[in-house]
């Protein structure tokens, strides 16, 4: 299972979710780690988990995405080996507040704006340039069903997660020149996050809306973003767009139980 190029993958985001269980995966296939996210002890038990199961070197970076000045310290803490990166997974996100666009609370849009939108381009403008230096590398933005279409009560997330769309896109247009590849998975509702309590507050009783369907897992995702950045060098994959089977769209959703296990 071991990656015989020893390659170097950053996932953001890295401590639950989609984050955790792609980094998971890499590890798992002998990849080195960067796992960064804002909660260190998360961090660090990842980290030994890592060292312990696999053959593999691992760094955490423990820093506020929101915050240039910490992104830019936590990159820089890095030798110029670990900067090396051959795969940047922009994972870091959230989902925040549910309300129409007339109730909706200004802590939570600019949370949401911060995270989603500017803490990956900070991170980019921070990894990409190596890559372009060594005319390689791969970067891969988690998008959302919510980039592609709205829903009442998603307003300021589904903005967030269109411009991760339309970034996409543009470092596609910026990048290929350089042989770099780019890509981004756009999953619907997925279970084993902590997208639904983060977004009601720590609510659980409002959060708990996986009971009655089948949705996605983040391992689901995980292995589709691992089929992504292990095509031939030839190969871009632009955007998988994936939910479900008792999903059809961000709001029809067949609730009839959890019939698809």
């Amino acid at each position: 299972m071991n990656n015989p190029l020893s390659k170097t993958v950053m996932v953001t985001g890295a401590t639950s979710g989609i984050g955790k269980a792609t980094a998971t995966l890499f590890a798992k296939r002998g990849y080195n780690v960067i796992i960064t996210g804002r909660r260190k002890e998360k961090l660090e038990l990842l980290k030994q988990r890592f060292k312990r199961k696999y053959a593999i070197k691992v760094i955490t970076l423990c820093f506020d995405i929101r915050n240039v000045k910490e992104t830019k310290k936590a990159w820089n803490s890095l030798d110029s080996d670990w900067q090396r990166i051959d795969i940047l997974i922009n994972n870091a996100g959230l989902a925040k507040g549910f309300a129409p666009i007339h109730k909706g609370k200004i802590d939570d849009w600019d949370q949401m704006i911060d995270t989603n939108i500017k803490g990956l381009l900070y991170i980019t403008r921070l990894v990409s340039p190596g890559m372009v230096k060594l005319k390689k590398g791969h970067i891969l933005n988690v998008c959302s069903s919510a980039g592609h279409e709205v829903y009442p009560n998603g307003n300021v997330y589904s903005a967030t997660k269109y411009a991760v769309d339309a970034l996409t896109k543009s470092m596609r247009l910026d990048l290929h020149k350089h042989g770099i590849r780019v890509s981004q998975v756009s999953p619907g509702m997925v279970e084993e996050t902590e997208f639904a309590k983060v977004r009601f507050d720590g609510d659980e009783k409002k959060a708990s809306i996986y009971e009655d369907f089948n949705p996605l897992t983040s391992k689901d995702v995980a292995e589709i973003i691992i089929f992504i950045v292990t095509r031939k060098k030839h190969i871009n994959i632009q955007d998988v767009l994936v939910m479900g089977t008792q999903q059809a769209n961000s709001v029809f959703v067949d609730r009839s139980g959890r019939t698809h296990e």
